[in-house]
């Protein structure tokens, strides 16, 4: 085990090794299928993961689904940008802020 240098804090939780990346835009409806799927199939890999989403200026009250996911799943991170930037940019900010040693990126609407 390595040891942590003096006055240093343990993370309570593991540093992630998976992040999913997953740019969105108004795509509230679909949100509690997508959680539903993805969620289990990443605790079934027994590795720490993340999931960081990227609202690209949704009309629809996405950012607030992703809000409530969020109370329940504790590696969901939320971006959300100030208006439609386009698929590329959203996914360079999620990207930007994984912290995984593997990233995924992934459509959000499950095709």
């Amino acid at each position: 085990m390595t040891e942590l240098p003096e006055g240093a804090v343990p993370a309570t939780t593991p540093a992630p090794t998976i992040s999913v990346v997953m740019p969105m835009h108004n795509e509230s409806r679909g949100l509690d299928r997508l959680f539903e799927r993805l969620v289990p199939v990443l605790e079934s890999l027994g590795e720490p993961w993340e999931i960081v989403t990227v609202d690209d200026g949704s009309r629809d009250d996405t950012l607030d689904g992703l809000k409530r996911h969020r109370e329940k799943i504790p590696g969901l991170k939320i971006v959300a940008l100030s208006r439609n930037f386009g698929k590329e940019i959203a996914v360079t900010a999620g990207l930007a802020r994984t912290s995984g040693d593997v990233v995924v990126v992934m459509d959000s609407d499950l095709q």
